[in-house]
């Protein structure tokens, strides 16, 4: 019986959560990353650090003064009945002015995007956001990428 209760009391949301973009990298060259705290509502922490988010779509924009970012998918909560959360909504991003000024001024420059790179849970137990102010590659970038990966592979299954 004794099993069956320390089965029972297992936390589900023990892990670490760390849920990247790994589009993010391949298609932006980054500029600058910051790491900003969300707004969040009702469950969606729970899906958080159940880790069913999205960011492969995700971008961040200014929207009088303030930074939020649009596409994000957090799936609905499980566990949830009627109080359950949008899955895509705009959320607000959390960062001091000094950042957000400094963001918004660069980003008005022709070419820059803010896109979210990875989704992580703080010692304190908050859900933050590394966003990143990014140039998009081009395609002979990326093919340049590639062959780099390539190369270190290659390398790597030599040394064994």
């Amino acid at each position: 019986m004794n099993s069956k209760k320390k089965m029972a009391k297992i936390n589900r949301f023990e892990k670490k959560i760390n849920i990247k973009n790994k589009k993010a990298s391949f298609e932006f060259e980054f500029v600058d990353t910051y790491v900003a705290g969300l707004v969040l509502r009702g469950t969606e922490i729970k899906s958080i650090r159940e880790g069913k988010v999205s960011l492969t779509e995700a971008f961040c924009f200014f929207k009088s003064e303030e930074l939020f970012i649009r596409q994000m998918h957090i799936a609905p909560y499980s566990m949830a009945a009627s109080f359950n959360h949008e899955a895509v909504r705009e959320r607000k991003l959390l960062l001091s002015r000094k950042e957000l000024d400094k963001l918004e001024s660069k980003f008005a420059e022709k070419g820059l995007s803010i896109i979210p790179i990875r989704i992580f849970i703080n010692d304190q137990g908050l859900a933050k956001m590394e966003i990143a102010l990014a140039r998009g590659k081009k395609t002979h970038d990326k093919r340049q990428d590639i062959k780099e990966k390539d190369a270190k592979r290659e390398l790597g299954k030599l040394a064994y």
